[in-house]
């Protein structure tokens, strides 16, 4: 009895050992297994990588505005009709290009025919003056006149030069023409932007409405609208890029010029003025203009190229590489972002190296 008892101890620990030995080699076989499916980086794969590091910057702050094009102020010249009479021979369309001194029309004028008549009156009384004049010296130098009468003379002539004088730059302010008509003339060259004047159009000088408005196109002014949320990152010459509907894949570069400094109080906004040069004349008043402002802020941040940020379940991620066999994703939190710059925090460090191109190809080979 004693003997079968001290078999069946020794069976049952034989068969203990077994059990233990097969779920070991179970386990091994596993583990084996999870090696076996860990993604591995291709070498053919990284050489079309690009790799890059985590670094330290300056957060840019970067705010869109909406705006418009609109004319340069400084370059725009409005013509008011400065006689009373008829207008004619007017030879420009809205949207001509004008010289300096081009006629843009003939105002038919009573008033100028009156300066007409003054200024052949003045030159009479000139001549009158002067022949008096002369005569008063044969006669003074023969006793025959006085010294008074020799001033008197004197004093005529230079109020008839006076006169004459006077009567000539009133002429020339009202286009010196001495036949009766005001020739219109563009002061500036440019294009004519704004027309308010027809052929046998009756005008008076007292008519506040300008007749033609010009303006040189060279450059232009882009008026962009800042919410009070943005007033305090907008600056004087931060860098600004423009883009419209026109031309959304070319982008104007320029810089915020003027700010000013009170409140719209309609809509409650700030203008601020962008100036642009204009090449080709492409940007034309009144288009809608989407305003982006670039400038550096006053704090650093870990800063990772945008294409190194993958998006998924309203997470961002950034993949830190070690080696082939070691790639780790990491959850960040995104603080800003520009065009090819993103400001982040999270679980890394400056010098770690992550995977800037091809990021979301590599983020589902590991998760997968």
């Amino acid at each position: 009895m004693k003997t079968i008892n001290s078999i069946s101890i020794k069976l049952i620990a034989v068969l203990f050992v077994l059990t233990l030995a097969g779920q070991g080699c179970k386990k091994a076989d596993s583990t084996a297994a999870t090696d076996s499916s860990k993604y591995v980086l291709p070498d053919s794969l990284l050489k079309t990588l690009t790799l890059d590091t985590i670094q330290a910057c300056a957060v840019t702050n970067t705010i869109t505005l909406s705006g418009k094009v609109s004319y340069n102020d400084d370059h725009v010249v409005k013509i008011y009709p400065m006689v009373s009479g008829v207008l004619q021979n007017v030879n420009v369309m809205l949207g001509d290009y004008v010289r300096k001194g081009q006629v843009l029309g003939v105002i038919k004028s009573s008033e100028m025919a009156g300066f007409s008549n003054d200024l052949v009156s003045a030159q009479t009384n000139l001549r009158v003056a002067k022949k008096n004049l002369d005569a008063t010296q044969d006669m003074f130098k023969s006793g025959l006149a006085s010294q008074k009468e020799l001033l008197t003379a004197e004093a005529a002539q230079e109020q008839a030069q006076s006169e004459l004088n006077r009567v000539k730059r009133v002429l020339h302010i009202n286009g010196g023409s001495a036949n009766g008509d005001y020739v219109v003339r563009a002061p500036i060259e440019g294009f004519v932007v704004e027309k308010q004047a027809t052929n046998s159009m009756s005008i008076r000088s007292d008519n506040s409405t300008n007749l033609f408005t010009i303006s040189d196109l060279k450059n232009v002014w882009v008026i962009a609208n800042v919410y009070e949320t943005n007033i305090s990152m907008i600056h004087l010459n931060d860098q600004v890029d423009v883009t419209t509907l026109s031309y959304p894949d070319r982008v104007f570069k320029g810089k915020v010029d003027k700010i000013m400094n009170v409140l719209d109080p309609t809509n409650k906004v700030m203008k601020v003025r962008i100036v642009l040069p204009n090449p080709g004349y492409v940007l034309k008043p009144e288009m809608f203009a989407n305003v982006k402002v670039t400038n550096q802020g006053n704090r650093a941040a870990l800063c990772v190229p945008s294409s190194a940020i993958v998006f998924d379940h309203s997470q961002n991620y950034i993949m830190v590489y070690h080696s082939n066999a070691n790639i780790k994703i990491i959850p960040v939190g995104v603080i800003n972002s520009t065009a090819d710059r993103t400001y982040i925090t999270g679980n890394v460090q400056v010098g770690d190296k992550i995977i800037a191109s091809q990021s979301i190809l590599i983020y589902d080979a590991l998760n997968n």
